[in-house]
């Protein structure tokens, strides 16, 4: 198949999939989800994404249709159904049910979506443009709900505005992206939010964490300003489709470009390590 889509056990091509009316996403946006990358039918980082996908399913009370390891199954299952050997996208949904309108919880079992589509990822040779938006989400954003107004919104902005990603704050302290997490390098150090309400905590933020203490970089894990941010040697965005893009202007100024030779072996080591686990060549960086 082109593409692949899944709902409770059924598979076809994504654009012959329905889902019921009745399911709580459609109503009340009453789910979670994650999302990842397959090269050569192997799921990059498969194992943290699921375990991260039942962490957010339980902070929400939803219990899951299927264990972590049925699941890993059902996804490999999917992603080898796709004609591509090449990089696809895997993303996985649960919502709490099927059930008439009704803001409590039903009773029943959840519902479990997957899709699995070619889209490549980010090249790290070229830099990234983004814009600063106020973060205006609500204070549960260590959760992978599929309640994303707001960071739709922020994406849009950024869009319009020519530049790939929105940087969010809350006044002067910077959190994340609208659909990535950010980072700073600042006199060889590297920096990134904690994980707590204020954001996702990254898979592949927790990879770059790794990447650092294999190349004795030292990281800190510690809020920083919107100003540390503009004045920062080098400014990187990460998520499963950007394993790190560097970023060389924010609102219009110029920003990083005073560490290049750091982001350069963060970049490589990150696309090193997905060429490892998968088995999969992805374009040099030069």
């Amino acid at each position: 198949m082109k593409n692949v889509g899944y709902y409770n056990g059924v598979i076809g091509p994504i654009e012959q999939m329905t889902i019921p009316m009745d399911d709580r996403a459609v109503y009340f946006g009453d789910g979670v989800y994650d999302a990842t990358y397959a090269a050569n039918r192997i799921i990059f980082e498969a194992d943290a994404h699921i375990a991260r996908f039942f962490r957010s399913a339980q902070a929400l009370r939803i219990a899951p249709p299927v264990t972590p390891e049925a699941l890993k199954s059902e996804l490999q299952r999917c992603v080898e159904l796709i004609d591509s050997a090449g990089e696809v996208q895997v993303y996985f949904q649960c919502t709490r049910g099927t059930a008439l309108r009704s803001h409590p919880f039903p009773e029943g079992a959840a519902n479990l979506l997957i899709t699995v589509r070619e889209l490549p990822l980010t090249p790290l040779s070229q830099k990234g443009r983004a814009i600063l938006v106020e973060d205006t989400r609500y204070l549960h954003c260590n959760i992978k709900t599929i309640n994303l107004l707001p960071n739709v919104m922020a994406n849009q902005r950024a869009k319009e505005a020519g530049c790939c990603e929105a940087i969010l704050h809350r006044g002067e302290r910077v959190t994340e992206c609208s659909h990535s997490n950010v980072h700073i390098l600042k006199d060889g150090v590297f920096h990134t939010a904690p994980t707590d309400h204020l954001i996702l905590p990254g898979i592949t933020r927790a990879h770059l964490l790794r990447v650092c203490e294999r190349l004795g970089i030292p990281s800190v894990e510690a809020p920083f300003t919107v100003e540390e941010l503009l004045s920062a040697d080098e400014v990187l965005v990460s998520s499963a489709g950007m394993l790190g893009l560097g970023i060389c202007e924010v609102d219009g100024r110029s920003v990083g470009g005073r560490a290049p030779d750091l982001l350069a072996a963060l970049q490589r080591a990150m696309v090193d390590d997905f060429c490892r686990e998968t088995g999969y060549r992805l374009p040099v960086l030069d």
